[in-house]
């Protein structure tokens, strides 16, 4: 008999526990939830263990009917958006997990400009590059953020000097007592990639359902000069590799990536987790990396900035899943001998 896997149902009780979970999710979406599905796939990093149960939601609606059922079964819920900014464990996530492919999005007249109203789930590269070929101007420089509406909304995404504080109206939410409300931009608190949002558990968290934006109208020819100066912008500056983003947020005055080439990692790597040669506060995948060679370079790094500068460095990505917490304090600085410092003299 094999050993059930950590964090599992394994009592004669938690069986039958697992068995009505499976007749609740079942009789709400049949042949639709998956067991056992890897994430991974899901994922700008192509790293993610298991989730335990998944389902695809294609509109608000069922994003709704999925948590609703989740809190009926009494399973943890993950809402997962466009999977970047994210880190899922190697060993996965227990409970059910949404993956949000909401799609909808109207551009509408408004008193003053249009106004942009977006399930969370869309793309939001997918989204600048199609408000751009109608000449709506003013989410341009989000054609190379790999992430979702929602999810840049909790992180306030940002790039070349805009951030989504600047354009954003209102979000509609689902709470965690199931009511549906309309919440000013202004009670998020949104900062510098953060939002008040970020300071509550995933699964406790307000769910965003769609997202109210004012933008405006411009020329075709120009809004799309401008998303392909953006497109160039990024293309050159940071790497093509799957990873989950920006690692690190940049601390007051200074610049994470510089942080960390400063104490020789840029191009370091652990297992088949790398910092880019190209810019230094990107954890790239080579090809098979964990999500443990991932976080064992985050760790080393926020030892070593801690230790040179006395600065530590803030998280941009979230860690999801069954994780084991390290005391720093006892970890060890363990540079592979054979891999080194490779690509430093990257730009």
């Amino acid at each position: 008999m094999s050993t059930p896997r950590r964090g599992r149902w394994a009592s004669r009780d938690s069986l039958r526990r697992s068995d009505l979970v499976r007749i609740i999710l079942r009789g709400a979406f049949g042949d639709r939830i998956l067991t056992d599905e890897p994430l991974a796939p899901y994922t700008s990093f192509r790293i993610g263990g298991p989730a335990q149960w998944f389902l695809k939601a294609e509109s608000v609606e069922e994003l709704r009917e999925a948590v609703r059922v989740a809190q009926r079964a009494h399973i943890p819920y993950l809402v997962l958006g466009r999977g970047s900014n994210v880190l899922v464990s190697d060993d996965g996530v227990d409970g059910l997990v949404i993956l949000n492919r909401t799609r909808r999005f109207t551009v509408r007249p408004a008193s003053a400009g249009l106004l942009l109203v977006a399930d969370s789930g869309v793309s939001l590269p997918k989204l600048a590059g199609k408000l751009a070929q109608g000449g709506v101007s003013g989410l341009e420089w989000a054609i190379g953020i790999p992430g979702s509406v929602g999810g840049a909304v909790v992180q306030n995404a940002g790039a070349w000097g805009h951030e989504i504080k600047d354009r954003l109206v209102s979000v509609e939410w689902l709470t965690p007592d199931g009511q549906i409300e309309e919440v000013p931009a202004q009670r998020l608190e949104l900062d510098y990639r953060r939002s008040a949002l970020l300071d509550v558990p995933p699964g406790k968290r307000p769910i965003i359902l769609r997202a109210k934006f004012q933008v405006d109208r411009g020329k075709p020819t120009e809004v799309q000069r401008r998303l392909r100066c953006y497109i160039m912008r990024r293309t050159t500056s940071q790497p093509r590799a799957p990873s989950g983003g920006s690692v690190f947020r940049n601390p007051p005055g200074d610049y994470a990536g510089r942080l960390i080439e400063a104490v020789g990692l840029k191009g370091h790597r652990i297992g088949n987790a790398q910092f880019s040669p190209k810019h230094a506060n990107f954890i790239i995948n080579l090809g098979g990396a964990t999500a443990e060679d991932v976080r064992a370079l985050i760790d080393l790094a926020r030892r070593r900035v801690r230790d040179a500068f006395g600065i530590t460095l803030e998280l941009e990505i979230e860690l999801v899943g069954r994780w084991e917490e390290e005391d720093e304090s006892q970890a060890q600085d363990h540079t592979p001998p054979a891999q080194g410092q490779e690509g430093e003299d990257g730009p």
